[in-house]
């Protein structure tokens, strides 16, 4: 995640950088606005309509008062309406072919990086659940154990019969 963070344009990364800390979807994350702007505030996601409160670091917290417009911290060309989440998906998109990465990069793939972060700090499961507001333990393992599974898709891949070994 570091390598396409470093290819992308500076909105789209203060953009996936707050995806990261938070788990945010992206979409969430456009839609904040300069009076949301605290160390903690409520999120109101818009694809499950649940409350769910996030925190921001200092410094983050300060990028992102200096980018933010009138009315809207990601303001789009049109300063009435935000950055999109189409923008922020083609520049992951080419930052991640630009390394030649064999991953499904996506926006989406922040809020997986933080879910396996979490499992990795606190190790419960139902901590990872409740920070991503997931009503499924089971959706939550599939995003908190990402890694584990990538890596096994390419033990397959390099143990596949009739494969050249590089």
């Amino acid at each position: 995640m570091d390598l396409v963070l470093s290819a992308l344009t500076d909105t789209n990364r203060l953009v996936m950088r707050v995806c990261l800390h938070t788990g945010l979807r992206v979409g969430d994350v456009l839609a904040l606005t300069p009076e949301k702007l605290k160390p903690h505030f409520w999120v109101t996601e818009q694809k499950t309509g649940k409350a769910r409160q996030v925190g921001l670091p200092e410094p983050l917290l300060s990028d992102l008062k200096k980018h933010s417009g009138k009315h809207w911290v990601f303001e789009g060309r049109d300063p009435r309406k935000h950055h999109t989440r189409q923008a922020v998906w083609k520049d992951v998109k080419r930052a991640a072919e630009a390394y030649r990465l064999k991953q499904n990069v996506a926006p989406h793939s922040a809020r997986k990086v933080y879910a396996v972060d979490l499992l990795k700090r606190y190790g419960d499961i139902e901590k990872v659940k409740r920070a991503l507001n997931h009503s499924s333990e089971t959706v939550t393992l599939i995003y908190a154990m990402a890694d584990h599974q990538l890596q096994a898709k390419y033990r397959r891949r390099r143990a596949a019969p009739g494969r050249k070994k590089s």
